[in-house]
């Protein structure tokens, strides 16, 4: 584990570039905080944060230095759990952001919309890399009309969205009996009853065709690698991240805490789905190196502000997204700013 950050293998997993990168190029460093796997609906991780720093490895360590030097931290890492226990937790918050402002960004997924994306992006459409992201923005409509709908009908929203979740595991199921995909109708029937007077919701449910869906949760259980994992929000997660630093105008590298479902397959085909995007350049993401964050301060920032993120007030919020970082007015789109109103929200995250 020994050597720089461009010349370390990936612990497991990732995409490190296979070759010297030319041009402009930024390199950032990302956790997450929230994940739960394939558990989308445990009542205790309603998000997943996904948070990005563009800060060398001596700021990030002199930032960590100036918070470790008022609290009693391990002596390996500083983590946002033991960071917001803190009696002064709140006046550390407000410095942390403050220093982060304009080298710092998180994206925040809402795991029951993520769900609402992929009955219409992969139940509805051919299943894509660039699914859940603003690739295939022009499905976002039918995905937020969903959600919405879903959220005001009570009980059977929670049971259609379990369906979901039952039919797209493919794991560790007895096959020969399986009927997930009846219950998923079943489910869709009893929601459908509740949307009857919002048409947009109503017209992705009766869109929903058995033979399709069972055509989609067949390729699945012959380990189709072109349809990306399905219950898995942090691929589309680190898409966003990616698309927005990148900014359309340069590569970036990615240096990524340990991740078990970055795998370097789903990257590559993250990586040319992104290309797609720009059929003029190359893919913006230029490759993803793993590493532990306790060796990293970097990724030990970028922990720390996704924690912060999630448990800040007002997450999840009303809506599918609650943005708690923004662009600031007039900085290079490359990059964002703190935005000290958690109920600001801007196009791109409302988007997403």
């Amino acid at each position: 584990m020994a050597g720089s950050t461009g010349a370390r293998l990936p612990l497991q997993g990732g995409l490190p570039p296979g070759e010297a990168l030319t041009g402009a190029v930024l390199e950032i460093a990302c956790d997450e905080s929230g994940f739960s796997g394939t558990n989308l609906l445990d009542p205790a991780t309603p998000v997943i944060v996904h948070a990005s720093v563009d800060l060398s490895r001596d700021e990030a360590a002199a930032l960590i230095g100036t918070l470790r030097s008022g609290f009693r931290f391990s002596p390996d890492e500083v983590k946002s759990r033991q960071f917001l226990r803190r009696r002064e937790a709140a006046e550390a918050v407000e410095w942390f952001l403050s220093a982060l402002r304009g080298r710092a960004h998180v994206h925040l997924v809402d795991k029951e919309f993520f769900l609402a994306t992929r009955v219409v992006d992969l139940l509805l459409a051919e299943p894509s890399y660039a699914a859940g992201t603003r690739l295939a923005g022009d499905r976002r409509p039918a995905a937020t009309a969903l959600h919405r709908a879903g959220r005001a009908a009570g009980p059977d929203w929670a049971v259609f969205l379990a369906a979901v979740v039952e039919m797209l595991r493919t794991k560790r199921r007895d096959r020969a009996d399986d009927r997930s995909v009846a219950r998923f109708f079943a489910a869709r029937d009893a929601l459908r009853r509740h949307v009857r007077d919002d048409a947009q919701a109503g017209a992705v449910l009766d869109a929903l065709d058995p033979a399709r869906v069972a055509a989609v949760q067949a390729r699945l259980y012959a380990g189709d690698r072109t349809i990306p994992p399905p219950l898995e929000p942090l691929l589309p997660a680190l898409a966003e991240t990616v698309l927005h630093w990148s900014g359309g105008r340069r590569r970036v590298l990615v240096i990524h805490d340990e991740q078990s479902a970055l795998t370097e397959d789903r990257l590559r085909r993250l990586q040319a789905a992104l290309a797609a995007g720009d059929p003029a350049g190359p893919s913006p993401l230029a490759g993803l190196v793993m590493t532990d964050s306790r060796d990293d301060p970097r990724v030990q920032a970028a922990d720390l502000l996704a924690g912060v993120a999630r448990r800040m007030p007002g997450v999840p919020g009303d809506g599918p997204l609650r943005p708690l970082l923004s662009p600031a007015p007039g900085h290079d789109p490359g990059a964002a700013a703190v935005a000290h109103d958690p109920n600001a929200v801007t196009a791109e995250q409302e988007s997403t």
